[in-house]
């Protein structure tokens, strides 16, 4: 028996891909709805703020006005949300952050208004917000994970990892590696202390891979665990191996328990060589390593790199333990981490939209 409804008859040849296609339109024709409808928002929430701020500069009106407005503008729009007092009073900061209208409309239209809010609330000026707001877009961050990355200091441990890119790698891919690593890296969603081993520390990287991408950054797509590598009948494995979609190479990940060695490199540019020459591709860049310690002196770990031909980075990681008491208890749980990367956003207030 036909599965075809009732009065329809079977779809004609390249009936499929049309339909396909058509739903692809369809798709992207939404999501350029949707970023129309914030950008015309943002830009009118920027606007008020900015009249706001204007009529109480020249012309003495009091904070006062903007409970009458909100009233007002309540009993005018009353299906509208995003009219009370407070988040007027957040119209007038974000006018005030960003008296430039060129920046709100080439860049920050792009953010939903929680993002905004978000940017406000947590960043003191105007360039770490500018560089959160560009990072939020490039990477399609909820608001969540926006909140998240600014608690952890995701500027400030951005490209500062210890590493040799500028006399190995050719530019920009160099700049690219840089910025794609940072120190130190949080793993307190391991719920591990610094009394972990290593092997232990890497098994719950691997059973918490989705946080620990989140962590890396954009690009690195995870291979493997302890692969195997087989040079001249002898096995060797690596802790961890990833490929970087942008840097388009293998990074290879090696986990020291303790403090950085010198002589941590020669078996990390082991690793690099046996990968070059039975893993990568001829279309691929030259393998990465990056060697995670729990502690390192940053004058060794750059004189251990001097005489290194191959590209190499060294960071710290943190446990638990290890943040510090005001972080512990403002970042996210593991499950509220995965309900973000699934899409879902629940900290939305009808106040503030």
């Amino acid at each position: 028996m036909s599965d075809l409804p009732v009065g329809l008859t079977p779809p004609p040849a390249g009936y499929a891909d049309w339909l396909a296609d058509l739903k692809g339109r369809i798709h992207t024709a939404q999501q350029r709805a949707t970023l129309a409808v914030n950008r015309e928002l943002v830009l009118l929430y920027w606007q008020i703020g900015r009249d706001i701020l204007a009529r109480q500069a020249e012309q003495g009106w009091g904070t006062k006005v903007v409970e009458r407005l909100a009233q007002d503008l309540r009993a005018a729009f009353p299906d509208m949300k995003g009219f009370s007092p407070r988040n007027l009073k957040y119209m007038r900061a974000f006018a005030e952050a960003w008296p430039d209208e060129a920046i709100v409309q080439g860049v920050l239209a792009q953010l939903p208004w929680y993002h905004q809010l978000a940017l406000l609330d947590k960043l003191p000026d105007a360039e770490s917000r500018r560089w959160y707001a560009a990072k939020a877009i490039e990477h399609n961050w909820s608001r969540n994970i926006l909140v998240m990355q600014i608690e952890t200091r995701l500027l400030e441990r951005s490209g500062t990892a210890v590493t040799n890119f500028p006399t190995t790698l050719p530019r920009p891919q160099s700049d690219l590696a840089r910025e794609s690593l940072k120190d130190p890296y949080r793993f307190d969603f391991l719920g591990l202390t610094d009394e972990a081993q290593e092997r232990e520390i890497e098994h719950g990287l691997v059973k918490h891979v989705t946080e620990f991408l989140l962590e890396l950054g954009a690009g690195f797509a995870f291979v493997g665990r302890q692969v195997l590598l087989d040079v001249g009948g002898d096995e060797f494995f690596i802790d961890l191996l990833f490929y970087h979609l942008k840097l388009r190479c293998y990074v290879v990940i090696e986990l020291k328990g303790g403090k950085f060695k010198p002589e941590h490199l020669g078996q990390l540019g082991f690793y690099l060589t046996a990968v070059d020459r039975q893993v990568k591709s001829e279309h691929d860049n030259p393998t990465i390593g990056l060697l995670l310690c729990k502690t390192k002196n940053k004058v060794v770990a750059e004189y251990a790199l001097g005489d290194k031909t191959q590209p190499m980075g060294i960071a710290e990681y943190k446990l638990l333990e290890s943040l510090p008491p005001e972080l512990q208890t403002s970042l996210p749980s593991i499950e509220q981490i995965e309900r973000e990367l699934a899409g879902s956003d629940t900290s939305t207030e009808d106040d503030a939209q």
